[in-house]
């Protein structure tokens, strides 16, 4: 039995085992914390907890130097992360906007051929971080690749024109990348003939799931839009949505 004991004792003592000022180091002599393990530590069992609540999550810090510190993460911090808006949960991709008066269109020299865009304005948001618009070229500005949710609509004043509208005008979204500009989606307006009247419904809206890359702009306006009333235009009503949904 003594023999035992002694060699369990000789056993734990070839271990690089120090404890000093209340730190015990394991595989270390010089712990730079209460428990500082020099290796890998398995874990063969864990109870399951069955909510997040009350719970907090151990996470390891990657610390350049090699000193991967563990500290506890509030459940709720990943789910924020998740969706890129830090702690706000707002994710950083998400962006919307809504126009109800002062529309007017603007040219630029790299939009296709009759595509204009709608005057859109931080100040117009409701919701989403002014750093991913911008009021300079009325653009949005895709934060990550991935697969983004566009939705936008216009509506031509009363969004009913007492008369078929030349040029064919319909809502458009354009990408910019690298100062090449190219309409993703559109839709025109569409044109009813009742019996004796040419009426036009003077308004559209597109909405589907596009693949972007980080650093694209997105313009929201209307194709076939240079004969429109600048009066009826500046009481027109538009909005826009965007956000990713996948990498």
């Amino acid at each position: 039995m003594k023999t035992k004991i002694c060699s369990a004792i000789l056993a734990l003592m070839a271990l690089p085992f120090a404890a000093q000022s209340g730190a015990v180091g394991i595989n270390t002599t010089t712990p730079q914390a209460t428990l500082d393990i020099n290796g890998n530590l398995k874990i063969r069992q864990a109870p399951t907890a069955a909510s997040t609540t009350g719970y907090q999550i151990l996470a390891v810090n990657q610390n350049t130097g090699g000193d991967f510190e563990v500290s506890r993460l509030n459940p709720q911090l990943i789910a924020d992360l998740a969706t890129q808006g830090g702690t706000t949960g707002v994710a950083a991709s998400v962006y919307s906007a809504r126009k109800t008066a002062g529309v007017t269109l603007v040219s630029a020299t790299v939009f296709p051929t009759g595509f204009r865009s709608v005057n859109f304005v931080n100040a117009e948001r409701t919701v989403g971080s002014t750093a991913v618009f911008s009021d300079a070229d009325n653009t949005y500005t895709v934060p990550s690749t991935g697969v983004y949710a566009i939705g936008f609509s216009f509506r031509y004043g009363t969004g009913l024109q007492a008369t078929l509208l030349a040029n064919s005008p319909g809502v458009g979204i354009v990408r910019t990348r690298n100062t090449t500009s190219t309409v993703i989606d559109s839709r025109p307006f569409s044109g009813a003939n009742l019996v004796v009247l040419n009426l036009t419904i003077s308004e559209g809206s597109v909405n589907s799931l596009y693949p972007l890359q980080a650093g694209d702009k997105i313009s929201f306006g209307l194709t076939g839009s240079t004969l429109l009333d600048a009066t009826i235009l500046g009481t027109s009503t538009s909005s826009f949505y965007i956000y990713k949904v996948s990498n």
